[in-house]
C-alpha cells in the first residue's frame, strides 16, 4: 500500500524520521563524549539536540500513524507496524525523560539522565529495524501490491512467500 500522507510523491514519513534519528543519535554521542572529556559544551549540545529530536519526532509521528491506519486489518504489517509506532513513541518518552532530568546550563547531566540516552538509543535501533522491516521488506508506503504478509527478513524465506497465521 501507497503512503497516505505524502510530500512531493514521497512518503512524509519516511522523509521526516531521518531528523530526529539523527539528532537523538548525535546526542548519544555528545553523551559519549561528556562521559570520556567532560566539559560544558557537550552535555550543552546534547541538550539542545534531544530537544530537536524529541519535536522532531512528534512532527514525523502523525504521518506514520496515517500510513498505519491504512495497512490492512489482520496482516503482520499491521502488527509490525504497530510495534513499530509504540517502541518510537517509547523512545520519543525515555528522550524527554532524560532531557527533563538534564541542567540546561551546560553541567554535566545526572546518571538517570545517561542511562535513559542509552536506553533510548536501543530503543531506536529496535524501532528502526522494525521500519526498515515495514518499508524494505514489506514495501509499506511504497507501492500498493506490497507483500503485507512477507515473513520476517530473518527467515531466510522471500519476501514473496507466503505467511500462515491464525485469525
Amino acid at each position: 500500500m501507497e503512503s497516505r500522507a505524502k510530500i512531493l510523491g514521497h512518503s512524509a514519513h519516511q522523509m521526516l524520521i531521518v531528523f530526529p534519528l539523527g539528532l537523538l543519535s548525535t546526542a548519544v554521542i555528545f553523551d559519549v563524549i561528556t562521559l570520556a572529556l567532560g566539559g560544558t559544551t557537550p552535555p550543552l549540545v546534547a541538550y539542545w539536540l534531544i530537544a530537536a529530536g524529541v519535536v522532531g519526532g512528534l512532527v514525523a509521528a502523525p504521518f506514520g500513524w496515517i500510513d498505519w491506519f491504512a495497512i490492512p486489518m489482520g496482516t503482520r504489517a499491521k502488527r509490525i507496524g504497530l510495534a513499530h509506532g509504540l517502541t518510537n513513541v517509547a523512545v520519543l518518552g525515555v528522550f524527554a525523560v532524560s532531557w527533563l532530568l538534564r541542567p540546561g546550563d551546560g553541567s554535566t547531566p545526572t546518571t538517570l539522565a545517561f542511562v535513559l540516552s542509552f536506553a533510548g538509543a536501543g530503543l531506536a535501533l529496535v524501532g528502526g529495524w522494525l521500519g526498515g522491516e515495514l518499508v524494505s521488506r514489506l514495501g509499506v508506503a511504497i507501492y500498493d501490491g506490497a507483500h503485507l504478509d512477507s515473513p520476517n527478513s530473518l527467515s531466510g524465506r522471500p519476501a514473496s512467500a507466503s505467511v500462515k497465521h491464525a485469525h
